[in-house]
C-alpha cells in the first residue's frame, strides 16, 4: 500500500517563518490561531488523513461507486465511516463563521487540510471540498434565511454540497445552458433539465445533499446574462430545518472514468424539482463564480497534493531499490548494487518534484491568506490588494499546479519503472487521479485565457503591476546579501522575461486577439515559473534567518532545493518568452481542412 505522511513541519515553516501569519492578528479569526493551536490543528488533521483516509484510497479506486435502479448511490466500503470520523472532528466547518456553527479559523488552515486530504484520498476528500465551496457561495450570496437553514448543517458535515453547471451541450460556454426554472407562485421554482459531470452528485455519506444549480428563468435574457442560481436540496427542507419529502432530482447514471473512482461523478436529472433562488435573478453566474474560484484554488491544491504523495512514494522506492552502480564509485559496496537514488537522472526527477512541491505549497498558502484578508479584513485597502493578487494568481495556480502536478506524478511513476505501471503499487492511480485536475473547474487552456483576457487587463493592469512591483522590491532589498545572490540574480532575469512578455501582449493582443489567445498558455506557465521562483526567494530568506536557531541540515536541504529550482527550472522563462513573442500567426494560418 502506498505511504503518506502529511508535511506538517513544512506547512508550519511556511506559515510562521515565510508568510508570517502573526502579522494577520487584526483579521477576524487569526487572533485565536496561536502558533500552538495551529500546530495542534495541523497535527490532528494530519493524523486523520494518514490513518483514516489514506488506507481507503486504493479500495475506493478498485470498488468505485455503485448506483441502484432507484438512482441511489453507495460509496466504496469504509468511506462512510471515514467521512463520519472527519465530520466528528469538525474539519468541514474549520473556516466557517462561528455564528453559523463553524470554528471561524483562517481559511489558510482549511486549505492546508485540503492538501493533506487530497494527498491521502482525493476521491473521498472531494465530498468535503465541494461542500466547502458551496458554503462559500451561500455565505456570500445567500439571504439570512438561507444561511440559517443551510449553512449550519453543511458546516457540521451532516449535509454536503455540490455545484451543477455543466450540461451535455455546454461546459465552458454556460450561455448555452437550457435547464429551466419556472416560478411556482410561492417564491420557489420548478427546476427541469439535466446536468452532467456532477462530482459527489449522489451518495450515502450525508443526510442531505444541497445542489447549487444554474438555470434560466422563463423569459430571461439569452446567454450568460440570463442565468440564475438555485438551491435544490435532495430532500426538501422545512422552515424549522427538518427534512421533508424527496425532491425531484435523481442520479441518472454514474460516469465511468479514468480516475477518482471513489467519487460519484453523476448525471443529475431535474424533473420539476423545487429550487430556491440565490441572490438576484439573472445574476447567478456572479454567485457561482464565488464557488468556482474557491474550487479552482482547491483544484490547484489537488495538483500539489498528488505531486506530494507521488514524491513521497518515489523517494521511498529510490532509497530502497537496488539497481546498477554509482558512476562515482559504489555507495553500497556490501550489496550487489546501489540504491537508484545515487543516479543523476533519478535525482533530477526527485528534485524537480520536490522543488515544485515546496514552492507551490507556499504560494497556495499565500493565496489562502489573501482570501482571508479579502473576505474578513476591516481595512478596505488591504482587502483590495489581497483581492487583486488572489484574482491574478488563481488561474495561474490552477493551470500551472495541475499541469505540473500531473507531470510530477508521471515522473514519480517513472522512478518506479515497470513496477510503477503495475496497479498494486499505487503509482498509476496517482497518475490517473491527477489527470482530472487539469480538466475540471475550467480546463487549463481556459485558465490561460482568463489570465490574459481578463485578469491582466482588469483595472488597467493594477494587479499585475502591483505583483511585479512586489517581486522587484523584494529582489532589490535582498540584493545586498551575498547569501541570497544564487536566488536573487536568476529571479531578476526571470522577472524581466515576464515583464517583456507582458509588454508584448499589451502591444500585440489588442489589435490581433488571436495573439493573446494563441500565446496565453505559454504566458501562464511563464508567470507560474516566476511566481514559484518568487516564493523560493522568500523561502530562502526565511531559511537563512532560521538556521541559527533551527535544524541546520533541514534548512540547508531547503536552500539546496531552492538553488536547484533557480538553476534547472527557472530558466524555462526564456523558452516561454520566445514562444510568446513568436505570436499566433503561424498556428492560425493553416486552414482547418489541412489539419
Amino acid at each position: 500500500m502506498p505511504l503518506y505522511k502529511a508535511p506538517v513541519d513544512d506547512t508550519l515553516f511556511l506559515l510562521t517563518d515565510v508568510l508570517h501569519i502573526e502579522r494577520f492578528g487584526n483579521v477576524p479569526g487569526f487572533s485565536e490561531a496561536t502558533p500552538d493551536l495551529v500546530a495542534q490543528i495541523l497535527g490532528e488533521g494530519a493524523k486523520i488523513c494518514e490513518e483514516t483516509l489514506a488506507p481507503l484510497n486504493r479500495r475506493g479506486d478498485e470498488e468505485g461507486c455503485r448506483r441502484d435502479a432507484a438512482g441511489d448511490v453507495a460509496t466504496p466500503g469504509g468511506f462512510k465511516e471515514a467521512f463520519d470520523a472527519f465530520v466528528a472532528g469538525g474539519w468541514v466547518g474549520l473556516a466557517v463563521p462561528p455564528e453559523y456553527d463553524g470554528q471561524g479559523l483562517p481559511y489558510a488552515l482549511a486549505l492546508a487540510m485540503s492538501e493533506y486530504g487530497s494527498s491521502a484520498n482525493m476521491a473521498l476528500a472531494m465530498y468535503m471540498g465541494l461542500t466547502q465551496g458551496a458554503l462559500a457561495a451561500l455565505l456570500r450570496h445567500g439571504d439570512e434565511e438561507q444561511k440559517r437553514l443551510f449553512v449550519p448543517p453543511m458546516a457540521a458535515g451532516r449535509w454536503t454540497g455540490t455545484m451543477n453547471l455543466t450540461e451535455p451541450q455546454c461546459g465552458t460556454d454556460l450561455g448555452l445552458l437550457t435547464t429551466k426554472a419556472t416560478p411556482r407562485g410561492d417564491g420557489s421554482y420548478s427546476i427541469t433539465g439535466q446536468k452532467i459531470f456532477i462530482s459527489a452528485g449522489e451518495h450515502d455519506l450525508s443526510e442531505n445533499i444541497i445542489h447549487l444549480v444554474l438555470a434560466r428563468i422563463e423569459g430571461a435574457p439569452a446567454g450568460v446574462k440570463g442565468i440564475s442560481l438555485f438551491i435544490v436540496p435532495k430532500f426538501e427542507v422545512a422552515a424549522d430545518g427538518s427534512l421533508g419529502v424527496r425532491n425531484k432530482v435523481v442520479c441518472g447514471a454514474i460516469e465511468h472514468k479514468m480516475g477518482i473512482h471513489g467519487n460519484a461523478t453523476c448525471v443529475m436529472n431535474y424533473d420539476g424539482a423545487r429550487g430556491h433562488l440565490v441572490g438576484e435573478a439573472n445574476r447567478g453566474l456572479a454567485a457561482m463564480f464565488v464557488m468556482m474560484n474557491e474550487a479552482r484554488l482547491g483544484v490547484a491544491v489537488q495538483g500539489l497534493a498528488l505531486s506530494e504523495v507521488a514524491y513521497q512514494n518515489a523517494l521511498s522506492y529510490a532509497k530502497e531499490r537496488l539497481q546498477g552502480r554509482s558512476l562515482s564509485g559504489a555507495k553500497n559496496p556490501s550489496g550487489g548494487a546501489d540504491p537508484i537514488i545515487v543516479h543523476p537522472d533519478v535525482r533530477r526527477n526527485l528534485l524537480e518534484i520536490r522543488a515544485f512541491n515546496e514552492a507551490a505549497r507556499g504560494l497556495a498558502l499565500l493565496a489562502a491568506l489573501d482570501s482571508d484578508v479579502a473576505h474578513r479584513a476591516e481595512d478596505a485597502r488591504a482587502r483590495q490588494a489581497a483581492e487583486d493578487r488572489l484574482g491574478l494568481l488563481t488561474p495561474v495556480l490552477k493551470g500551472v499546479f495541475t499541469d505540473m502536478g500531473f507531470d510530477n506524478a508521471v515522473k514519480a511513476q517513472q522512478i518506479w519503472g515497470g513496477h510503477g505501471y503495475i496497479n498494486e503499487n499505487g503509482m498509476e492511480q496517482f497518475v490517473r487521479d491527477a489527470r482530472i485536475a487539469m480538466i475540471y473547474e475550467g480546463a487549463n487552456g481556459i485558465q490561460a485565457l482568463d489570465l490574459v483576457g481578463r485578469k491582466l487587463p482588469k483595472d488597467n493592469g493594477r494587479a499585475a503591476m502591483a505583483f511585479f512591483a512586489e517581486v522587484n522590491e523584494f529582489l532589490t532589498r535582498e540584493s545586498a546579501d551575498a547569501a541570497m545572490k544564487p536566488y536573487v540574480e536568476p529571479m531578476k532575469g526571470a522577472l524581466g522575461d515576464l515583464q517583456k512578455a507582458t509588454a508584448w501582449l499589451v502591444q500585440n493582443a489588442l489589435a490581433k486577439p488571436d495573439n493573446g489567445a494563441g500565446v496565453s498558455y505559454d504566458y501562464m506557465h511563464l508567470f507560474g515559473r516566476v511566481a514559484l521562483g518568487y516564493m523560493w526567494t522568500r523561502i530562502a530568506r526565511a531559511a537563512l534567518d532560521a538556521k541559527a536557531k533551527g535544524d541546520a541540515a533541514w534548512l540547508d536541504a531547503k536552500l539546496t532545493t531552492g538553488k536547484f529550482y533557480m538553476e534547472k527550472m527557472l530558466p524555462e522563462t526564456g523558452y516561454r518568452l520566445a514562444r510568446v513573442t513568436a505570436g499566433a500567426e503561424t498556428m492560425m494560418s493553416l486552414p482547418a481542412e489541412m489539419f
